[in-house]
């Protein structure tokens, strides 16, 4: 009842009414407590993870993190952008007289120099901006590192880029032995004696396990043991000193540009030197999109690259290796088919402990049945093998290793004059000591556990933006079919039946080119021309496995 001479009504009731809602609350409690009785307590479930007989554990985890880091980067940006807002509001309430249509002009210079900062790539081809950015990393630097797979080394070298690192002026040119732990130490010293003689050659390994860029560790009392081999850096200081000495000539301060193809360890190298992660790097193939510039000190600045593009004109097994999978896509059964024709089918039978096989897809078959990946029906999962393969290959995990070329000769891009120029100016000596601990450092498998595997030679890229090919109007008009919904039973039918046909066409391809292997050749460097149509034609999903190297 609201009082007369007082605004608020009063909030005094009967004792009855008071005893009345005390009781309820008294039974409704009681009510509760029974039935949590029954049920018995159950508290939170913690999250148990990805069991360890996952088979893809790793990239599932990864995968994960980049999510994570991916939500906290918005929700800073969300943050800021708040902050902007709150501001605009308060200079409107101190200056009332301001419209907000003054205000208008300054947002829109401002994206203008957010767009400047960083280029479009709306409706641009991926492929052009990768040889963009390469372009502006390799005018940028002074130095060039190109990093290679010591597991394949000859099949990362990209005789393009390196002509026109050659043609753009005086740059030094380095070969950079990443996963050097993967190969056996005879290997290792084969390949470096062969590749020092064009180019200066630094024998690396990078550190996988690094503390992420602002993140505080706290120290506690626990007792210390010895870092995994993954958490060694190994070639650090010959690199550091080699990049001193070329720094110590010029006489002023100098940029690295670093680069190669997909998945040889280019941010982990960056990461490595400077002992953080600074660089993103991650499960898939060809992660980084856009130049990065890391500060080393005051006179070394590093540039972190996009990859090369893979030229079609290579062989399969060099494009399945090589392509991102976010740019070249291939079928998982011929591009794994393509790698296991040019490996030891003994050592393989050994390493994934499988019975031995005619063809590949008697391998993925029994891969499938030992691995337990099963379709509906309980049929193996040749895709999912297929893949499987596919992400340890091209992965940071599998020992495989190549033989150098028998008799050396000077590439067709290189001659005495300009190896002798590339040479000038380096401690060529202090490298070589440096080369010959880290190799006596690593411990690389034995060479009995690790599989053979015949190069295919050098990789052909592309630099420039008008060789790489334009879509063909067959990928237009699938790209448009994609983008209709068909409710025609009919057209479904045809779809399905299509699918199967190509499913077929596929595993046959597989079995030619595992019936044909290439031959052979030790002393033949060059890459031979294979690829087929229907793989430039057709886009499938991309399956991306790797570890931390990219």
């Amino acid at each position: 009842m609201k009082r007369p001479k007082l605004k608020k009504a009063s909030k005094r009731m009967t004792c009855h009414k008071r005893y009345k809602i005390q009781k309820k609350v008294r039974e409704h409690h009681r009510k509760l407590r029974k039935e949590a009785k029954k049920q018995g307590r159950k508290k939170p479930r913690k999250d148990p993870g990805v069991p360890n007989s996952a088979p893809f554990k790793e990239a599932l985890l990864r995968e994960a993190e980049l999510r994570k880091q991916r939500l906290e980067e918005l929700k800073e940006q969300q943050k800021l952008d708040r902050q902007k807002e709150q501001e605009k509001k308060r200079k409107l309430e101190t200056n009332p007289g301001v419209k907000p249509s003054n205000l208008e002009p300054v947002k829109e210079e401002s994206g203008q120099c957010k767009a400047k900062d960083k280029p479009k790539s709306g409706k641009q081809n991926p492929k052009k901006l990768y040889c963009q950015e390469l372009k502006k990393v390799i005018e940028a630097s002074d130095v060039v590192l190109e990093v290679l797979d010591a597991r394949d080394p000859l099949g990362c070298r990209c005789p393009q880029a390196e002509e026109a690192i050659v043609q753009s002026g005086q740059k030094k040119l380095v070969l950079v032995l990443n996963k050097s732990d993967l190969v056996p130490k005879e290997n290792l010293e084969n390949w470096l004696s062969y590749l020092k003689k064009e180019l200066p050659t630094v024998v690396f390994r990078a550190s996988t396990n690094l503390k992420e860029k602002g993140k505080i560790i706290k120290h506690l009392k626990v007792r210390k043991r010895a870092p995994f081999r993954s958490e060694v850096c190994v070639g650090k200081e010959g690199l550091w000193k080699l990049l001193r000495s070329f720094q110590e000539t010029c006489g002023k301060a100098i940029q690295v540009g670093v680069i190669g193809f997909p998945n040889v360890g280019k941010s982990s190298i960056i990461n490595s030197l400077k002992q953080e992660r600074i660089c993103n790097v991650g499960v898939s193939m060809g992660l980084t999109r856009y130049m990065q510039v890391v500060t080393l000190d005051k006179q070394i600045t590093v540039v972190d690259s996009p990859s090369f593009i893979v030229s079609p004109v290579n062989s399969a097994s060099a494009l399945a290796l090589r392509s991102p999978a976010s740019i070249e896509v291939l079928k998982p059964v011929e591009a794994a088919s393509a790698i296991l024709s040019q490996a030891d089918a003994r050592q393989v039978v050994l390493k994934f402990t499988v019975p031995d096989f005619k063809n590949p897809l008697d391998f993925f078959t029994s891969l499938a049945q030992r691995r337990g990946l099963h379709q509906k029906g309980g049929s193996p999962n040749l895709e999912g093998a297929a893949k499987l393969i596919w992400s340890e290959w091209t992965g940071a995990s599998l020992g495989y290793y190549c033989h150098p070329p028998s008799s050396w000769t000077t590439p067709p891009h290189l001659n005495e004059a300009i190896m002798r120029d590339m040479k000038q100016g380096l401690n060529l000596e202090e490298l070589e000591k440096n080369n010959a601990h880290s190799i006596h450092i690593i411990r690389g498998p034995r060479l009995a556990s690790s599989i053979l595997f015949q190069s295919s030679g050098l990789t052909n890229g592309i630099i420039e933006e008008k060789d790489i090919p334009e879509e063909l109007p067959k990928q237009k008009e699938k790209k448009q079919e994609e983008g209709e919904d068909c409710d025609d039973l009919d057209s479904d039918q045809d779809g399905i039946e299509e699918a199967a046909s190509e499913k077929t066409s596929e595993m046959s391809r597989a079995e030619e080119a595992w019936e044909a292997p290439p031959e052979e050749s030790q002393a033949d460097v060059s890459a031979p021309p294979y690829i087929s149509d229907k793989m430039a034609e057709e886009e499938d999903d991309a399956y991306d496995f790797s570890t931390d190297y990219v």
